[in-house]
Parts: structure tokens; C-alpha cells; sequence
């Protein structure tokens, strides 16, 4: 394939990611919105960039190989670290945040909406420049029938999806405890890691909100298996990071806590 279109499909998720930012500086502008109502746009916002920009980059995985596909994850993935703030366009983080009290069911609940909203809606934007057909690997892309990225049973996809998820979340809070040099880009480095070894098993979403925007509905799985597989499989995955991460071995294993004699 052309540099061109690489250049053309770069260009396009540099757009999405200005375009989000500029919504979330137009926001703060806005004294009098605050509080949950600010969190569930803030949440949208980031759900619809994360779900633009990783449609292109199907596009550049497709085409430009999973390598490539990786540098832009990692890349991707350090910005979002930087300018989303306690937002996340995530639903297991919020249940974690639950299962340690620290928020409620129905703030859970909202914002979950509010990322399905943000991360769904946004197709309808993908398909109008890929209908445009400015590159090559995007000519019949609009409105061609999608299919499912996985490539082994529901149940070894759900297993996939939920133990990557549980050691992607075990490495983000060891690193948010421990705090070394280049936190960031380590966590993104793991999580980058983590999706390529699973691309060609589950396609290495991670994410509920992520695959429900970009599969949902396509050919090859059916809409129980989707659940079962993306939403049951990462959210236990990331749910039984809670106690996991709590318990002496682990923290003595990751943290380097000493074990307290019983």
C-alpha cells in the first residue's frame, strides 16, 4: 500500500483526537456544567475518540500490518493517558471503582450510557470520510458488511479477553502504586503488548465499549456470544483485579510488600 494512505488514515485519527480536545477545552468554558453531568459528556467525548480512531486503525491494521498498527496503539494510548483525566470511555473501571466504594450503581450506570453513546454514535462520522474514499484502503469501506475479529470459541475468547484484562489492570495499578520513571509509557507499552498478543485470538479488545462500537453486530459471532465474550469476559477480567491486587502474595510479587507473619 501507498505512504499516501498511510499518511491520509494518520491524518484522519490526528483530526479525531483535535476534535476531541477542542470539545473537552469548549467544555471547560462552561462554568455551569460540572459535577456528573460534566463526567458523562467527558466520558462520551473520550469513548468517541478512542472508537474513531481505533476504526482507522483496523483500517492500518488490515493494510500496514500489526506492527505498525502497534506504533500507533502505543502512541494513541500515551495521548489518552494525557488528556482524558479521570475520564476512561471504559465501563470496568468504574465497576472497580464500585466494588471499592467509591461510587455508586447508578453513576456506574450512566456512565456506561454515556460511553455507548459517545463510542456508537461516532460510526456515522467514520463512514462519511471513509465514503469519501481519499485512500485507496478505504474504497468500498462505508458500507461494506463487517465481521467478527474472533478466531477461536466464545469460550477460549472470553478467557482470552479476561485474563489479558486482568493482568492489563494488575500492571496499571502496580504501576500507579509504585510510580517509576515513564509510568506512562510503560502502561502503555503493557497494554500495547497485551492487545497484539491477543489480536489474532479475540482481536485483543480489552474493552466492552470498544468492541460493542466496532463489532457489534457483524457476521461471525452472535450477539450473546459478543456479550459472553467482550463484555462478561473483560469486565470479570477487570473486576477480579480488585481482589487480586489486594492479596499479600500479589502485592509481595509486584510491589515487593514483605508478607506479614501470621
Amino acid at each position: 500500500m501507498a505512504l499516501n494512505d498511510l499518511l491520509i488514515s494518520s491524518a484522519f485519527i490526528v483530526l479525531c483526537c483535535a476534535l476531541a480536545q477542542t470539545a473537552r477545552k469548549v467544555l471547560d468554558r462552561f462554568s455551569s456544567i460540572n459535577g456528573l453531568v460534566k463526567e458523562l459528556i467527558l466520558e462520551a467525548i473520550a469513548a468517541a475518540e478512542l472508537c474513531s480512531t481505533c476504526f482507522e486503525l483496523i483500517i492500518v491494521a488490515d493494510n500496514f500490518g500489526v506492527a505498525t498498527y502497534a506504533i500507533f496503539l502505543f502512541l494513541l494510548t500515551v495521548w489518552w493517558s494525557q488528556v482524558w483525566g479521570d475520564s476512561t470511555a471504559c465501563p470496568y473501571t468504574h465497576m472497580e471503582d464500585m466494588l471499592e466504594g467509591r461510587t455508586t450503581p447508578r453513576d456506574v450506570a450512566l456512565k456506561i450510557w454515556a460511553q455507548l453513546m459517545g463510542g456508537c454514535c461516532v460510526w456515522r462520522i467514520v463512514q462519511f470520510f471513509w465514503w469519501l474514499e481519499l485512500a485507496e484502503t478505504h474504497k468500498g469501506k462505508a458500507f461494506e458488511d463487517c465481521s467478527a475479529d474472533l478466531q477461536v470459541s466464545p469460550l477460549a475468547g472470553a478467557f482470552v479477553e479476561g485474563v489479558a484484562t486482568l493482568l492489563c489492570r494488575l500492571a496499571s495499578k502496580t504501576l500507579s502504586e509504585k510510580n517509576p520513571k515513564f509510568t506512562t509509557a510503560l502502561d502503555s507499552f503493557i497494554g500495547t503488548s497485551l492487545v497484539v498478543a491477543a489480536f489474532n485470538y479475540s482481536g485483543g479488545y480489552f474493552n466492552p465499549v470498544l468492541s460493542t462500537s466496532l463489532k457489534w453486530g457483524c457476521s461471525g459471532n452472535t450477539d450473546i456470544e459478543h456479550i459472553f465474550v467482550y463484555w462478561i469476559g473483560a469486565c470479570v477480567g477487570a473486576m477480579l483485579s480488585v481482589p487480586v491486587f489486594k492479596h499479600p502474595i500479589v502485592r509481595n510479587l509486584l510491589l515487593g510488600e514483605k508478607l506479614k507473619d501470621e
